[in-house]
């Protein structure tokens, strides 16, 4: 009788090592933390993967999933310290006599992560690739916004839509506008009108009786912050022609052909100029007041 309550004892101890065997060798759930003291003893908490990781001295410490010790890297605390990191998904999943796809060596963070089926299961700003698995770095930049037409549209302050697309402006880079206020333009402190675009009107016709200049003559397109837009182009206060050199004139004087749009958001005007006979290609700098500077280089 003795000998059988013994047997089933060492049966039932038995049994109980077998469960605890199988916990500490479960391929499908790396274990989920968010700090060391979560973690074992030779283990750290990855900061950015956020599961338990092995900590080593060589490659010798290392399971057979994850047999490279390398330094975490980055910038924490853990920085220095050398973990164990896997370097592909089917070692991950014990080998290539395994079934299991439940592992990802994540490209990332190189250790065997649980491969993700939703953004929800990946950490801070990553997404989710379903079709591998890997959690990716999320995408920084807005989704661009769709629009109609042309101008500010539906888009942002600063920005103009292009081909339905709403699109950040380019800071110019020629010459006549280094150094100007409108050559560092910035939509969160901007105040002034925007232009998105300059089209060539004439180049090459004769400018009055000078057999010795021609005139060139570009369209203007902008619009403004407030939906604001003069009647009359006397009204445009602050819009400036600069040549190459720098030189700054008055445009208004120089313009014609002023149209603005019924509900004030836009309009474009002529700005005419007479430049040498020779030229057949020229770069105009055009700004308004707290606005952006725009660069336009207009052939023959």
């Amino acid at each position: 009788m003795q000998l059988r309550k013994m047997m089933l004892v060492l049966t039932a101890l038995g049994a109980m090592s077998g469960l605890m065997a199988g916990c500490g060798e479960d391929m499908t759930s790396p274990g989920a933390c968010s700090s060391n003291d979560e973690c074992g003893e030779s283990e750290i908490c990855h900061p950015t993967a956020q599961i338990c990781v092995q900590t080593c001295s060589a490659a010798v410490d290392c399971p057979s999933t994850a047999k490279t010790c390398a330094p975490l890297g980055g910038t924490g605390p853990n920085a220095t310290t050398s973990i164990c990191q896997c370097s592909t998904d089917v070692l991950c999943n014990g080998g290539t006599d395994s079934e299991s796809t439940a592992l990802v060596c994540s490209n990332l963070d190189n250790v065997c992560v649980t491969a993700c089926t939703s953004n929800a299961e990946c950490t801070g700003d990553r997404t989710c690739n379903v079709s591998t698995g890997q959690c990716e770095e999320g995408d920084t930049e807005p989704e661009p916004t769709s629009c109609t037409g042309e101008g500010r549209s539906t888009c942002a302050y600063g920005d103009a839509c292009s081909s339905g697309t709403c699109t950040e402006l380019a800071a110019p880079t020629c010459s006549n506008l280094q150094g100007k206020p409108a050559a560092s333009f910035d939509p969160a402190t901007g105040t002034g009108h925007i232009i998105y675009n300059v089209t060539k009107e004439d180049f090459g016709s004769a400018c009055g009786s000078d057999t010795s200049a021609q005139t060139v003559k570009a369209r203007v397109h902008f619009y403004s912050k407030e939906d604001d837009l003069p009647s009359t182009k006397e009204g445009l206060n602050g819009f400036f022609y600069v040549r190459t050199n720098g030189t700054e004139l008055n445009a208004v004087p120089l313009s014609n052909g002023y149209q603005r749009s019924a509900d004030r958001k836009s309009a474009s005007i002529s700005l005419n100029l007479c430049t040498s006979a020779a030229d057949n290609q020229i770069v105009l700098g055009v700004y308004f007041t707290g606005g952006n500077g725009y660069c336009a280089t207009l052939t023959k």
